[in-house]
């Protein structure tokens, strides 16, 4: 399941990354403890939140380039959690999400526009590709980078991640429970990410 486009969170532990940040492309690990993806969805009228561990991300930053940095995110819809067993289920069966023939959910960037500032934030879109039930459509999630509060504008060795919006569920074929379950859902994936030595 997943829904409509909401609005940018800034990290608290976290500052812009500058685009004038020099060096080489840099390739970037993911911390699977400070990662996730939040979402949240109507039921019956009621709003509901869950998440997904990010299972891989492989992440590139251009400093010199920003708008050829490149995003790989794999989420563990398998492990998908609610705050109610029932509504986990019924997210995770055959009718929703099927997690037992497709355990992961993959989103990779195809084309990165900037903020008005230059920057990975301040209203950057990514545009990619996303692979949800084993169809892949183009969604466009609102982007943000940081570095780590109180570090150099050029200390890019761990960043924030973070990428919000939504989609149709229908769109992926996850259209159980039509009755009872809107048709969107609102997501908001978090990474830290760690720069490869």
């Amino acid at each position: 399941m997943f829904q409509r486009r909401h609005a940018l969170i800034m990290l608290a532990t976290g500052c812009v990354l500058p685009s004038t940040a020099l060096g080489a492309p840099i390739r970037y690990q993911l911390d699977p403890d400070h990662s996730q993806v939040g979402f949240r969805f109507k039921l019956n009228g009621t709003t509901q939140s869950g998440s997904m561990p990010v299972e891989r991300a492989d992440i590139t930053v251009d400093p010199q380039n920003l708008s050829a940095s490149r995003v790989d995110v794999t989420v563990t819809a398998a492990r998908a959690r609610t705050g109610l067993i029932f509504i986990t289920q019924a997210m995770t069966s055959p009718e929703v999400l099927d997690t037992a023939q497709f355990p992961t959910i993959r989103f990779v960037s195809r084309r990165i526009a900037l903020g008005a500032s230059g920057r990975i934030s301040n209203g950057a879109r990514i545009t990619g590709d996303l692979t949800l039930r084993g169809i892949t459509r183009p969604i466009t999630l609102q982007a943000a980078l940081y570095r780590q509060r109180g570090t150099a504008p050029d200390d890019l060795r761990q960043l924030d991640v973070v990428l919000s919006g939504g989609l149709n569920r229908n769109h992926f074929g996850a259209s159980g429970f039509p009755n009872l379950v809107a048709d969107t859902v609102a997501l908001d994936i978090r990474a830290r990410i760690t720069a490869v030595k």
